[in-house]
């Protein structure tokens, strides 16, 4: 049901652009965010949009840095990373769920999950 792609290797400042392709009915009806996870670590979230009005939420240790967006009519959502650190060095995973961005954040009964996608930043 999600299908994530746009990760790589990239030096700290640069810059990459994950997406998130969800596919499946009621898309709009769901929030979409991007979790991370390092090994020997729990997985934390990231940021997540809202399907309905476009709220988004971030985690503070991103805050300002990146940036969710989603497309509707291609059923996609995207994160536009900027100003990349080391410590964002992880998997990246997308997911989605009925519900509001906050409950998405926590982590309660996410209806989907994407393949990971890995992000290496060198400092």
């Amino acid at each position: 049901q999600l299908q994530a792609s746009g990760g790589g290797s990239v030096q700290a400042g640069d810059s990459l652009r994950l997406s998130c392709a969800f596919s499946g009915r009621f898309y709009s009806h769901y929030a979409v965010g991007w979790f991370r996870q390092v090994p020997g670590k729990e997985r934390e979230f990231v940021s997540a949009i809202s399907g309905r009005d476009g709220t988004s939420l971030y985690a503070d240790s991103v805050k300002g840095r990146f940036t969710s967006s989603r497309d509707n009519a291609k059923n996609t959502v995207s994160l536009q990373m900027n100003s990349l650190k080391s410590e964002d060095t992880a998997v990246y995973y997308c997911a989605a769920l009925q519900g509001t961005v906050y409950r998405l954040r926590d982590g309660i009964r996410v209806a989907y999950w994407g393949r990971g996608t890995l992000v290496t930043v060198s400092s």
